[in-house]
């Protein structure tokens, strides 16, 4: 019998996987849960949320505490900690920097809460968010939070500008939104009660060279504003944050 041409010959040693560390996966969970609930937690709290024994937990807290990363106050709970904060620092700094004077006119302007959500290992994630000073009643939309790629107006906005290739590299089982091919057509993407029941948001591309897909984004209860006069703002508070980076 033949054998193809792609086939290894016999006794040819295989490719080993890479070793995965559980215990540096369980750890950088750790801060993820503790970024996600964004109140302090106690080791039992944790250990269930990781499905491990208590035992495993309280190690790698240890740890964590260890470098800084996580502090616990007097009654035991865990929160994350100063040494988190200094490491995050350099993360899309340049972006954070530019975003922040802009979100907080579009936020003030608009009386909406203003984010940039960046495409993080194929979910959304928040990377700075401004609310307004003054507003009846606005939208928490803490820096850390996640959602999936394929809910929301800020998703649908980032799908937007992710060509063939870029999408079928991130494996998603489910198709792009429909909604994705109306973004050029109206400059914007739209999205009531999904990634938050009873809330709308508003989102415009954010491509900036040298950063991961983005975009700029409102949330809000109820507006005065048509969703036409808001993507308006965005679009222009867009390309000023795309300018700054230039």
């Amino acid at each position: 019998m033949s054998i193809p041409e792609f086939a290894e010959p016999a006794g040819t040693a295989q490719p080993v996987p890479a070793a995965h560390s559980q215990t540096l996966s369980r750890g950088i969970r750790v801060l993820e849960i503790l970024a996600e609930i964004d109140e302090p937690m106690s080791i039992v709290e944790l250990a269930a949320a990781l499905d491990v024994h208590r035992s495993i937990a309280y190690r790698i807290l240890r740890t964590l505490e260890d470098h800084g990363l996580v502090v616990r106050d007097p009654a035991g709970l865990v929160r994350l900690g100063a040494r988190l904060a200094a490491l995050a620092r350099g993360v899309s700094r340049d972006l954070q920097a530019a975003a922040r004077p802009v979100l907080t006119r579009v936020a003030n302007d608009l009386g909406m809460t203003a984010f940039v959500a960046v495409l993080d290992q194929g979910e959304i994630f928040t990377l700075v968010s401004i609310e307004p000073r003054q507003a009846h009643a606005t939208v928490a939309q803490q820096p850390g939070t996640r959602h999936p790629l394929h809910m929301g107006a800020p998703g649908i906005a980032i799908q937007s500008g992710l060509g063939a290739a870029r999408w079928a590299a991130l494996g998603h089982s489910e198709t792009r939104r429909s909604e994705v091919g109306e973004v050029a057509a109206l400059g914007y993407a739209s999205s009531h009660d999904e990634v938050i029941p009873g809330l709308s948001s508003i989102a415009v591309p954010l491509l900036v060279p040298g950063e991961s897909p983005a975009s700029l984004a409102v949330v809000y209860i109820s507006s005065l504003h048509s969703p036409t006069d808001i993507g308006a703002v965005l679009t222009a508070a867009a390309r000023t944050i795309v300018a700054e980076l230039s």
